[in-house]
């Protein structure tokens, strides 16, 4: 059988009969195209692309309008809110209020866009502009409470571009955000930010902290300061604001009392202090639990305690804390004053050590009203723990009649005095007697 070629219409003469049924084939496979009307794809699909170019032109321009009026800058920004995107451009919206433009890395201004001389590093050096800044800043937080965290985050990144600040520029930084801490706009935990090494080790870190304190503490005292300070950790951590080689306390007390910020410096050295403590307490426990002897643990305590210059009184409320803080406490009522008393009487040559003076003996009565009071557990035990030490010659009855009649603490006051009522006149009964023995000797 002999196979013809055929030949296809507007084909040449050179396609075979089986390449004529290939390209068949080929056209019956092509997928017909759909033209008509096109969707868009819906709004969460679509990425929108960061510009903020366009917004920073928008707050620059309103700000030139503004002018030098801010209440016309805090109703300008308020109203731009409701039509610009400021949940997005916020770092772009702090960078043009604060330095007239965005923000290259290290501090620069950018120089493609648009800037305005109506902002912070423009202003006039001194509190009073700093503070009507202060409240545009407040104004536009408050009305925008979302805005809260991207100007704490705006702060922290200024700070850490201080360096490529003019010295002005970082004076004004410095007094803004001291008014800002003292308003409550911004958490101490923005202070993080100075403790970088590079602005540490060429001194960038203390000479701002010195405007910004001075700042803080015009509006504020050193208690509201330091509870700041206190509530995000930062408390203990100034002396971080020198290099390693002059991170003394010595140092920072001379620095600041030099600048004027004499609180501040008595409050850092008074931190050191407690920092020293906690740490020399920690030892105490440590020797105790490792079974260290009582005239070894003695010996080491009364060297730290001249070494750090530490009085009796404080010292002995500090071996109170050690000695009952090294043990796992009963937590039964009717055993862990039995409990107490045994281990009590193991360390009372260590507190007897301590107690030399009357003022030792009142301190260490107090430590022991304040610890079974705080302890729930012990309430009932305080007068056991009163008795042994005073049989053990740690505590004298001049100091418990002392505490009974009119030093003690108002805490528990009433369950602990009625404990101890028996036990005075006990005291007052011996004395009497003894009074009268010596008298009869006379």
């Amino acid at each position: 059988m002999v196979l013809r070629a055929h030949k296809l219409p507007g084909v040449g003469s050179g396609w075979s009969g089986v390449s004529g049924v290939s390209f068949m084939s080929n056209q019956r496979q092509q997928k017909p195209t759909l033209t008509g009307q096109r969707f868009k794809p819906r709004k969460r699909d679509e990425k929108e692309r960061f510009d903020p170019s366009q917004f920073q032109e928008s707050i620059v321009q309103g700000l030139d309008q503004s002018g030098s009026d801010l209440e016309a800058v805090a109703k300008f920004l308020d109203t731009s809110g409701a039509k610009l995107d400021y949940r997005r451009y916020a770092e772009t919206l702090f960078d043009i209020l604060v330095a007239g433009g965005m923000l290259a890395p290290g501090g620069t201004l950018s120089e493609d866009m648009t800037c305005t001389d109506f902002c912070v590093f423009k202003a006039q050096e001194d509190m009073e502009t700093m503070q009507a800044y202060a409240q545009v800043f407040n104004k536009l937080i408050r009305r925008y409470k979302y805005l809260e965290k991207g100007f704490e985050e705006e702060i922290k990144k200024l700070l850490l571009f201080l360096k490529g600040f003019t010295e002005a520029e970082r004076n004004k930084l410095a007094m803004l955000t001291g008014i800002l801490l003292a308003n409550g706009n911004l958490s101490a935990s923005i202070l993080s930010s100075l403790f970088n090494e590079n602005l540490v080790k060429e001194g960038v870190s203390a000479c701002f902290a010195v405007k910004l304190f001075k700042s803080w503490l015009s509006d504020k005292d050193i208690n509201s300061v330091a509870g700041s300070l206190r509530k995000v950790g930062m408390d203990n951590r100034l002396l971080e604001l020198f290099p390693a080689n002059k991170r003394s306390s010595e140092h920072f007390t001379k620095y600041f009392d030099d600048a004027g910020l004499k609180e501040l410096s008595d409050f850092a050295k008074n931190q050191q202090s407690i920092g020293a403590r906690k740490e020399l307490q920690k030892e105490i426990e440590d020797q105790m639990s490792q079974g260290d002897s009582l005239k070894d643990i003695i010996a080491y305590t009364r060297e730290e305690m001249k070494k750090s210059n530490i009085s009796e009184q404080t010292m002995v409320g500090l071996i109170w804390s050690s000695v009952m803080s090294s043990v796992e406490w009963n937590k039964k009522e009717e055993l862990v004053a039995e409990q107490a008393i045994k281990h009590l009487k193991q360390y009372s040559p260590l507190l007897k050590a301590f107690t030399s003076q009357g003022y030792s003996e009142l301190t260490l009565l107090l430590k022991i009203q304040e610890y079974c009071y705080d302890n729930i557990h012990f309430m009932k035990a305080f007068q056991k723990i009163v008795v042994l030490l005073y049989k053990a010659d740690v505590l004298s009855e001049e100091a418990i009649l002392k505490w009974y009649n009119d030093a003690h603490s108002s805490k528990g006051k009433s369950v602990f005095v009625d404990q101890m009522k028996t036990f005075v006149e006990w005291l007052k009964n011996a004395e009497e007697e003894s009074e009268s023995e010596e008298e009869e000797t006379d």
